[in-house]
């Protein structure tokens, strides 16, 4: 390639580089930083480009082992190393290890590991008390080497190379030193490689032109504000501009589509005087399905579709007279002229916790609160083992829905369900097909078509029976669903798999965003 060219292409990385070093020049990484002020980056960088455009060649390439100290090795640093602050708690008497681990804020496993090396040692003891006793401090000469091996780290930056290690230095540092799973050692292990390179000879005629050109590398590389106004552009040295270079990337900041999407309808729900609820993610078998008068040898009560909680296990108590209304209604339909389940409520089980199942406990929850007439809505997270495919997974959301009044009815609520398929979802094609959930009378459940996955269910919905709404204070019919606002979004945001909407892959994201935008 012409030099002229060549020139024009040149990083003032490069330039430094050619203009302070002849061909056959030794070079490395450490030089580069001593004799140009670079930073190790920068020095390969320059290092890179210049082999890239044939001025440079690489010479050499040597491994060494680098030893850099972890957090862990500057505590110890700081506060002494577990077997240094044992010997000296013990200095006071003798004392049993949970004591000790207690009063030096040790975990078992390392009072265990520092008990065991100072034993052998003969530093310490223990008697058949089972009392960790001091028996000769003198003889603890590892914790001396071990602080100035910290101390020579701490002088050199915080890392020492295996060149710099004395033999005995070396040897306990193959016990201090951890190149994986460094967190619970004083040093983290690892292997530095060192190029050297040197340049070629086409590099001493570009040095030389640069030096005809008065080329230095110094040369600004964008006029700013700061040189407008102190008139310092009048005197520098601009680095003539490559139009056929790519320009940078730039990735604004923007919101999740998934989310914002959430927010959408959020703000027609309310646009339409509905008000928002909320709940604990952590419910008990009470609200998660008994007040919806779902029966406690319900096989959704099953393990293998409800998560619970490992501890606490249960909640201290119910609320009432909430809690005898439902299970009087359970029993025998209370006073809401049904027959109930016939069986024995167990108001042991009603306490049990676990993650909330579906929505609708929302629902169970605001009911007592509601006013007549009244809209709520809420976007709950809700937990329920099952397969994850395309279309379901085990921890996903749903929005949940009440409308309470005098004058609801069915065709009310499948207007709400048609403007949510249509005008939230964006589906095409809406069919409604009979359904059955233990809270509702009549029950529907709404499905839509999607481009590529077909027919799928959109969620449920009905009119609350009695059995849910009188023993919780409610007179007056009141409709609810429960959607799928995952599935919602998989048809609105033009998506094939349910699993997108929380992809960890970035570009995918900034690709719908882009699509939203």
């Amino acid at each position: 390639m012409d030099p002229r060219t060549l020139l024009k292409g040149l990083h003032p990385l490069e330039i430094k580089v050619l203009l302070s070093f002849k061909p056959g020049d030794s070079l490395d990484s450490s030089r580069l930083q001593s004799q140009l002020g670079y930073v190790e980056g920068q020095a390969n960088q320059a290092q890179a480009w210049l082999s890239a455009k044939g001025l440079a060649a690489e010479t050499g390439r040597v491994s060494s082992a680098v030893y850099e100290l972890t957090p862990l090795g500057r505590t110890w640093l700081e506060s002494g190393t577990p077997e240094q602050r044992m010997v000296a708690y013990l200095a006071k008497g003798p004392a049993a290890m949970p004591d000790i681990c207690k009063a030096l804020g040790m975990e078992q496993k390392d009072a265990g590991s520092a008990y065991g090396r100072l034993a052998r040692e003969g530093v310490l003891s223990m008697g058949q008390d089972k009392l960790v006793a001091l028996a000769d401090a003198g003889k603890d000469r590892r914790s001396a080497a071990v602080n100035a091996l910290l101390a020579k780290a701490d002088a050199a930056g915080g890392t020492l190379e295996d060149g710099m290690l004395s033999d005995g230095e070396r040897a306990l540092m193959g016990e201090l030193a951890k190149k994986r799973g460094s967190g619970d050692a004083a040093f983290r292990a690892a292997d530095r490689e060192t190029v050297t390179w040197s340049l070629l000879d086409p590099a001493a005629e570009l040095a030389e032109l640069l030096r005809t050109e008065g080329v230095s590398g110094d040369e600004a590389g964008a006029l700013t504000q700061a040189m407008l106004e102190s008139g310092a552009w009048k005197t520098l040295s601009f680095r003539s501009y490559n139009i056929r270079s790519r320009p940078a990337r730039l990735i604004p900041g923007r919101r999740n589509p998934y989310m914002q999407f959430l927010e959408s309808v959020k703000d027609k729900l309310v646009s339409l005087g509905f008000e928002e609820f909320d709940g604990s993610m952590v419910e008990t078998e009470f609200w998660n399905g008994d007040a919806l008068f779902m029966p406690q040898f319900h096989s959704a009560r099953d393990i293998h579709d409800v998560y619970y909680l490992a501890e606490p296990t249960k909640a201290k108590s119910i609320e009432e007279p909430f809690l005898s209304r439902v299970a009087s209604a359970h029993e025998n339909g209370g006073t809401t002229g049904s027959r109930g389940w016939g069986y024995g409520f167990d108001r042991d089980f009603t306490r049990r916790l676990v993650l909330r199942s579906q929505g609708t406990v929302l629902s169970a929850r605001k009911l007592p609160t509601a006013s007549v007439p009244g809209k709520y809505f809420g976007m709950a997270r809700c937990f329920r083992y099952d397969k994850v495919d395309a279309t379901h997974l085990s921890d996903f959301y749903q929005t949940e829905g009440i409308v309470l009044g005098e004058d609801v009815n069915l065709r009310t609520l499948l207007g709400f369900l048609e403007m949510f398929a249509v005008e939230v979802a964006g589906a095409k094609e809406v069919k409604y097909v009979p359904g059955y959930f233990p809270f509702t009378e009549p029950s529907i459940e709404v499905h839509i078509k999607h481009p590529v996955l077909g027919w799928f269910e959109m969620g449920g919905a009905g009119i609350f029976r009695p059995e849910v709404t009188e023993p919780l204070g409610v007179s007056v019919p009141v409709l609810a669903w429960g959607l799928g606002i995952d599935r919602i979004a998989l048809m609105a945001l033009g998506l094939n798999d349910i699993r997108e909407l929380f992809s960890a892959d970035i570009e995918s994201v900034r690709l719908r965003r882009a699509q939203l935008a």
